[in-house]
């Protein structure tokens, strides 16, 4: 792409050159009006007008998601609200892991903003989707990160945001350079949305592999009988069908423990958030006390099936000596799987109950559902000799395997993609491209 005929130094070390014809200046210079929140805390029903929330703001699309969950009585939101929004306010997070993602209000909207959101309106002499895209640069971050003076932008004041720097060009070229960005990041963001549905659709294929091999074998000539569940239907000829109690020792951990009892040890556990469907998630392990007793009960083994009591009841991983020396706290069951079975068998059989939904259907969902001890003893299963297990596991690990590769590689292409978008977007807001012949 081309370049301006001309360039000066911006005097922002993180902006370098712009061209000549452009300049500065302080966000303050390019705003007249800031709409926030009056900083209160509404009682929220069930209709009246919408609260914008801040995780709609992604940081990515360019308006904000329509999926309100919070509405406050009309009489009562000028008691939260300074001004209302207008179509073209450009919105920015101002708390959390979302600080400094923006928005634009596509058209005077019914709702108002959160505490935790904050609204600016562009001047006369600022396009609104230019400004939008200002704020999603990667200089625009660079210097709220500097203002800031902190690693991270989380909790950021409105005098921060006011006092960022903005390249502002001539404003018939901040619309030409709005529309070009529309265009590409449209076009950009089309290809992200494709991949994203081909993700799915490969998570759909792996589900179906793993389900057709543990209730059907991996044999397409394979007899068949009526397993005498409903929901599950037929099942090859040859398998059992026995309560899981037989096949497995089931093990429920302990509530937390923050002091030492007298000769207790503090070591690392495993909660229901550590759970993910098929392994574990050991980047936030936390640590409690046991007795002596209760470490040579809860100890996690290599191939234990560890399934959440609470939560989504019933996500089950297996456990791969993650961590040398680790235990369960009471809201993960332990199940260890007896030696002439296999255990990543029953680790896809879990997988399948999960994906229809079997565990959700047989917990107490008044308040919060329990997958209880005695739910999970009396649960029926069904298996193949350990050989014809080992075989159908092989097969669904090769599959996944393949599967899962392919899943890797969209995904570094959306990174990619993603890359490439902010990159685009800083480099023609900042005049390092020559838009003003490409839209």
């Amino acid at each position: 792409m081309n370049k301006y005929p001309k360039y000066k130094p911006s005097g922002v070390e993180w902006i370098g050159e712009i061209p000549k014809h452009w300049n500065v200046m302080k966000l303050k210079n390019v705003i007249n009006k800031i709409i926030d929140n009056r900083g209160r805390t509404p009682e929220y029903g069930s209709e009246g007008v919408p609260m914008l929330e801040i995780k709609q703001i992604d940081g990515v699309s360019k308006y904000p998601k329509s999926s309100f969950e919070k509405f406050v009585d009309p009489k009562l939101v000028n008691d939260f609200v300074r001004d209302p929004l207008k179509k073209g306010d450009v919105l920015i997070a101002t708390v959390g892991a979302t600080a400094g993602k923006s928005a634009i209000v596509e058209r005077d909207p019914e709702y108002f903003i959160a505490q935790n959101l904050v609204g600016f309106r562009s001047n006369s002499s600022t396009a609104p989707e230019f400004l939008f895209y200002v704020s999603q640069s990667v200089y625009f971050r660079e210097g709220l990160f500097a203002i800031n003076k902190a690693n991270t932008i989380d909790n950021l004041k409105v005098s921060i945001f006011i006092n960022n720097n903005c390249v502002v060009p001539p404003l018939e070229e901040q619309t030409v350079i709005a529309n070009f960005l529309d265009d590409k990041t449209a076009q950009i963001d089309k290809l992200i949305t494709n991949k994203q549905k081909l993700i799915e659709l490969l998570k759909e294929e792996r589900t179906a592999v793993i389900n057709h091999a543990v209730t059907c074998g991996i044999n397409p000539k394979v007899k068949l009988k009526e397993s005498g569940i409903e929901w599950l239907g037929k099942i090859p000829k040859h398998w059992e069908m026995k309560k899981l109690k037989y096949i497995g020792k089931i093990v429920l951990g302990k509530m937390l423990t923050n002091d030492d009892k007298g000769d207790y040890n503090f070591k690392p556990y495993l909660r229901a958030a550590n759970l993910q469907w098929l392994d574990a998630n050991i980047e936030n392990v936390k640590e409690m006390w046991f007795s002596k007793m209760e470490l040579e009960k809860l100890r996690i083994k290599e191939y234990d099936l560890l399934v959440s009591e609470g939560g989504e009841v019933g996500r089950t991983c297996i456990w791969r000596n993650e961590l040398d020396e680790c235990y369960i706290q009471n809201s993960v069951h332990k199940i260890t799987i007896v030696e002439n079975q296999n255990p990543f068998f029953f680790l896809y059989q879990f997988f399948y109950l999960g994906s229809i939904g079997y565990f959700e259907s047989i917990v107490n969902r008044i308040s919060i559902g329990h997958l209880t001890g005695e739910k999970i003893r009396e649960l029926y299963i069904w298996s193949p000799n350990m050989d014809e297990q080992l075989q159908i596991v092989q097969q669904v690990e090769t599959e996944t395997k393949r599967i899962d590769g392919t899943i890797s590689k969209i995904e570094n292409e959306i990174e990619l993609l993603a890359e490439y978008r902010t990159a685009l977007i800083s480099e023609v807001v900042t005049g390092k491209i020559d838009v003003s012949n490409k839209v």
